[in-house]
């Protein structure tokens, strides 16, 4: 049985990828939440990933310990986890490769937080570069495999990595265009993003540098945890 370790769902984009990857495909799998400490995780998450950093996948025999890795593992042995074209899986790969290593102004000006509202204060326009990438990228992968996931007519791992960024368009009420808000709406409306987000914003725990980046750049207008 696989181990996925994850941090707050509050706050991890990076571990919404495998567990949201998992849970819609069905693949069992024990959930391993351990919480963010203020001052920083590293020594705590040590003690079951290399990196010191979440996710990271277990098996009896084998420890993976980067969400793309993870991704790649799981698809041994699951093959749904990719597109079944074979174009559609290079697309789909080259996307996630990007996601997973680019759009540094998307992830700084507009952190992950599942529960809390913000306007920015500006767009930037290196922010607004990762904005029009974003939306290029999803009307591309829509329009060439047909929708309406991003390789074809199934959620496969391209999805899971664009999943963080759907929160953050909405939360950050960010401007893309008519196909980019309804593939949101379309990931918002599964039921394990729902229970993603449901739990998300039902976690007791605050920790205090994940809550004060959300207001580096902007207005914080709602907390959905207050509500």
């Amino acid at each position: 049985m696989y181990q996925l370790f994850i941090g707050n769902k509050n706050y991890s984009s990076w571990s919404l990828r495998p567990w949201l990857l998992m849970h819609h495909l069905e693949i069992p799998f024990v959930e391993k939440l351990v919480t963010f400490e203020e001052g920083g995780s590293w020594e705590k998450f040590h003690t079951f990933s290399p990196t010191g950093q979440v996710p990271c996948l277990k098996t009896d025999t084998t420890t993976v310990w980067d969400s793309l890795a993870i991704t790649e593992y799981l698809a041994e042995d699951f093959p749904q986890v990719w597109a079944t074209d074979r174009q559609a899986r290079a697309w789909s790969r080259c996307a996630s490769a990007e996601m997973h290593s680019g759009f540094s102004s998307l992830r700084n000006m507009c952190p992950m937080n599942c529960s809390l509202k913000v306007t920015l204060n500006e767009i930037s326009n290196s922010l607004q570069r990762d904005l029009k990438r974003v939306d290029e990228l999803w009307i591309e992968g829509i329009q060439q495999f047909g929708g309406p996931f991003l390789a074809g007519q199934e959620f496969t791992a391209v999805d899971a990595f664009f999943a963080p960024v759907t929160i953050r368009v909405k939360n950050y009420n960010l401007p893309l265009g008519k196909t980019a808000k309804e593939y949101i709406a379309l990931i918002h409306n599964l039921p394990s993003m729902k229970k993603w987000l449901t739990d998300a914003i039902q976690e007791p725990w605050r920790e205090t540098i994940h809550e004060e980046e959300a207001a580096t750049f902007g207005t914080i207008t709602a907390d959905l945890r207050n509500v």
